[in-house]
């Protein structure tokens, strides 16, 4: 089964966690050994990390780094070496992927939705149905919102050809975590490409407004009220629908608030921003935050926004045949992913400037993949 081993280096390019997500999916489905070394090391504390909470915007925030790891260890029966906190290189030799009942748990506020993002593309090759049971924050810092996941992320990642669920159990947040989403995934023959460049326009914004634990509700009301006025001062023409929300009381662990908002398109495009309520920030200034991300996402011209495009690289470059996202300017995470996926899976990736007239001022890119045509052998 196991190729020649894959020598990655965890320091260049986004340095993080990311490299960890990419390389060890990628090594798992396609049977390949892999060692990574000089993990983080471009980070204030080097090495795994369990769940040291660093003010730096720049260190991924990683008790999900090793539970991660674990999680895919286990989901093909594999071996995992070195793999504890404050390791700086890992070797991980993979097996076949099988189904069934998976549990990952963070521990901490780790998040659920990078569990979510690391095991995804591994399981829709399984020898049968999946069952995650992913355990940690939901609605954490530094990383996607579960609401994210579900409503932008599934939507448009079920056009490769396959479809998941994703289920709510509890709410966790930082710093206590506690949450529990269940995914539920059934296995693919192979992924199609996806071809998202137009556009279209902006037909509907919504979103929700949330407070948990002990937190008042004028909290969630107050960020609402907040994100519609911001988002009125640039779109005038469109209801702008943003719930307040009170999680139930059996449905959140611990004190959280935050706000994310959707931007649908006539072309099924989604756009998000979002923002999380920390101790000492009022309410209005979450509510814009997250209005503000929104409309600068819309603003670029692009098919996905800046955190959908890095997730969207290695289904790319698994698919059958040629993908092509439209994107604003392409982050580092994604600039990662695509190295990676290049380095480890040998698919083509091209990235130019878009040459749309429309685009003309903005900037806006074409990122193409040709895909390996990844084949799910058990089916």
């Amino acid at each position: 089964m196991a190729g020649p081993q894959v020598e990655v280096d965890g320091s260049i390019m986004e340095g993080g966690g990311q490299i960890l997500r990419v390389s060890t999916s990628l090594s798992c489905l396609l049977g390949l050994p892999l060692r990574v070394q000089k993990i983080r090391a471009g980070r204030s504390t080097p090495g795994l990390s369990s769940g040291a909470w660093q003010s730096t915007i720049k260190v991924l925030t990683g008790p999900q780094h090793l539970s991660g790891l674990e999680m895919i260890r286990d989901l093909c029966d594999g071996q995992l070496e070195r793999a504890e906190i404050g390791s700086t290189e890992i070797t991980f030799t993979p097996e076949k992927i099988k189904g069934g009942i998976h549990t990952a748990d963070t521990k901490t506020a780790g998040s659920v939705c990078l569990l979510m993002q690391v095991s995804m593309p591994c399981v829709l090759f399984a020898a049968s149905s999946s069952e995650l049971h992913l355990k940690g924050g939901t609605n954490a810092e530094m990383a996607p919102q579960i609401d994210y996941t579900v409503m932008v992320f599934k939507p448009i990642v079920e056009k490769f050809g396959f479809k998941f669920n994703c289920d709510i159990k509890t709410r966790g947040y930082y710093p206590k975590g506690g949450g529990e989403v269940i995914v539920r995934v059934s296995p693919v023959k192979q992924l199609n490409p996806i071809n998202l460049t137009d556009r279209g326009y902006v037909t509907k914004i919504y979103g929700r407004a949330f407070v948990a634990g002990v937190l008042p509700f004028k909290v969630a009301k107050d960020m609402a009220a907040a994100a519609v006025r911001c988002i009125r001062k640039e779109i005038r023409d469109l209801y702008v629908n943003i719930q307040p929300v009170q999680e139930p009381k059996d449905q959140a662990f611990g004190n959280g608030s935050g706000i994310i908002i959707i931007a649908e398109t006539s072309t099924g495009c989604l756009f998000a921003g979002s923002s999380l309520g920390k101790r000492g920030v009022n309410a209005d200034k979450v509510g814009i935050e997250a209005a503000e991300m929104l409309l600068a996402n819309l603003r670029h011209g692009g098919t996905v926004d800046e955190y959908l495009q890095d997730q969207l690289i290695v289904f790319m470059a698994l698919a059958n045949g040629v993908s092509r996202i439209k994107t604003g300017p392409v982050t580092l995470h994604t600039q990662t992913a695509i190295h990676f996926a290049e380095q480890i899976a040998k698919a083509k990736f091209i990235v130019k400037k878009s040459e749309d007239e429309e685009d003309a001022s903005k900037d806006t890119y074409i990122i193409e993949c040709q895909g390996i045509g990844m084949t799910n052998t058990n089916l």
